[in-house]
């Protein structure tokens, strides 16, 4: 089997077209063959009879058969009418079966013993017959001679025209020589076409056999389905002639068939045009697309210093940006357990002192106050608040804020238990994180720096508010607050809060901000409890 398959193209096409045309002669060769036999053997027939009627009418010949000189008188005739119908022999027998004329002599004079003379002297009809003789198979056309007396008519002998049988296949073969000539013509002609056709379907197909084409389409297949990036081809009018399946799933797109389709009416983000015109490669370019942010790689198909087309690649930078976050806050933990660590050190350090400076008063009063802080914190993290992730991200931003000399209040009002399943850890900690990382932020450079946070679930929906007591945002900026890229901290900034707008309304919730009097921003998330289907 896997000879077969190593076979070249071009012997492959030209055994084919060699064996079709083969075939094809053969079996026209053999049909005509058969035809013109018949039909020749007809006509010949048809011939022999017809000769025979004519030959039988001639008045010489009656004469000569009434004057028993058939041979000498009749014989120049016989022999003319002979080379005119390409006979091999006209016998003149009379009423008693004596030959008259013969091709050989030796028998003119000599009874026939021929078997078939009586149907024409008795019945008088005019028939045709087979019969083997030692030149070989003989057709023969046999009429009576009938003489007209008047009164009555007389049969006075029969004529036979006689065709030997090997000189009709004979001019048959001829026939069919000068068409096998012509079919051999045909087979060289066709073997020549079929050598420039193969030569012509390897240039198309690069020099490659069909198992080498068959081999690189599974190949492609697999490296497809195995690569995670999402690829998209398209030809020079902008059709797509391939997409893998992580582009159908990155890109959400549901039809099953999308080859042969415009790219534009899929995605008008990609500007796949000025590639096909310009010929100039694209390379990491951030597109927006679903609310998600890739990086596209535009190279063109160059063939024959044109654009065949274009090759897409491209990878979803959200998620990256997702991992990044997540990475960013556990940082933002170990970096408040930290600092809660160091304060809780110092705090330590301090008690040390005043034991030792025997102030055990004011040791004492520094433990209660600490003591009532905590106590009140702890009430509301872990006997209000009953989610493990909310608690954690809490703890974190109270040492986060502890180090930055924030005052940072969690609500006492509020009150959550485990959220949802449908609302992951990662985006709890992109939205609770960012927002509260966006009011430290916004009050770092204020004398007094307060953040405050409440999260409550009554109802069908979960609440959470951050408030600061920052500078505020103008009216003219709150459109674009949630757009990506847009941040009043410098560049490379904007990404925390279009992310976080981007989860909720992914969660199916809404986010406002709010400026209130004396200088606060409020910012509160509704998170629906069940998404609706």
């Amino acid at each position: 089997m896997t000879k077969i398959k190593n076979i070249p193209l071009q012997t492959k096409i030209l055994g084919l077209i060699s064996a079709l045309i083969l075939f094809i002669v053969i079996l026209l060769a053999g049909i005509f063959a058969y035809l013109e036999s018949v039909d020749t053997r007809d006509q010949v027939e048809q011939l022999a009879l017809q000769s025979a009627k004519t030959i039988s009418l001639l008045p010489e010949l009656r004469e000569a058969i009434e004057e028993n000189d058939a041979d000498s008188r009749f014989r120049p005739i016989a022999e003319q009418i002979k080379d005119q119908v390409n006979a091999a022999d006209i016998v003149i027998e009379d009423r008693e079966r004596i030959i008259y004329s013969h091709v050989n002599p030796g028998l003119v004079g000599q009874e026939s013993i021929d078997p078939i003379s009586y149907r024409a002297l008795i019945f008088g009809g005019s028939n045709n017959f087979e019969v083997e003789r030692d030149q070989g198979t003989m057709i023969i056309g046999k009429v009576p001679i009938i003489a007209d007396y008047g009164e009555y008519t007389q049969i006075i002998g029969t004529v036979s025209v006689e065709f030997l049988e090997r000189d009709i296949y004979q001019s048959i073969y001829e026939r069919i020589r000068v068409i096998m000539i012509a079919s051999l013509i045909v087979l060289l002609v066709g073997i020549l076409g079929g050598i420039f056709l193969a030569k012509s379907i390897r240039k198309d197909t690069l020099g490659l056999e069909p198992h080498e084409i068959a081999a690189l389409y599974r190949e492609r297949n697999a490296i497809l389905l195995s690569v995670k990036e999402g690829i998209i081809a398209i030809d020079e009018n902008g059709w797509i002639t391939l997409i893998n399946h992580s582009a159908k799933s990155m890109l959400d797109f549901d039809e099953d068939n999308l080859i042969g389709q415009p790219l534009n009416q899929f995605l008008q983000q990609i500007q796949i045009d000025d590639v096909l015109q310009t010929g100039k490669s694209v390379n990491n370019a951030e597109v927006l697309i679903n609310e998600k942010i890739f990086i596209f790689n535009i190279i063109p198909i160059i063939e024959n210093g044109q654009v065949a087309g274009v090759v897409s690649s491209f990878r979803d930078k959200t998620e990256l940006k997702n991992l990044m976050n997540t990475i960013t806050e556990v940082r933002e933990y170990s970096e408040g357990l930290r600092a809660q660590t160091h304060e809780y050190a110092n705090k330590l350090f301090l008690l040390s002192g005043l034991l030792q400076l025997e102030r055990y008063q004011d040791a004492f009063e520094f433990i209660q106050k600490e003591s009532v802080t905590h106590k009140h914190q702890n009430q509301i993290l872990f006997n209000q608040i009953h989610d493990a992730n909310v608690q954690a991200i809490l703890l974190g931003k109270i040492g986060k804020a502890s180090e930055k000399k924030i005052y940072f209040e969690v609500d006492p009002d509020s009150y959550v238990d485990p959220l949802p399943s449908h609302i992951e850890a990662a985006d709890a900690v992109v939205i609770i994180g960012n927002l509260i990382d966006n009011a430290f932020d916004a009050v770092e450079q204020q004398q007094e720096k307060k953040v405050a946070f409440s999260i409550t679930d009554f109802g069908n929906d979960i609440i959470i508010e951050v408030t600061d007591n920052g500078k505020g945002i103008p009216n003219d900026k709150l459109d674009a607050l949630f757009t990506m890229g847009y941040s009043s901290k410098g560049e490379n900034r904007g990404f925390g809060l279009f992310n976080v707008k981007r989860i909720v309304e992914s969660l199916g919730g809404t986010i406002e901000v709010s400026n209130e009097q004396e200088s606060r921003t409020i910012f509160t998330v509704y998170l629906p409890k069940k998404i609706m289907g």
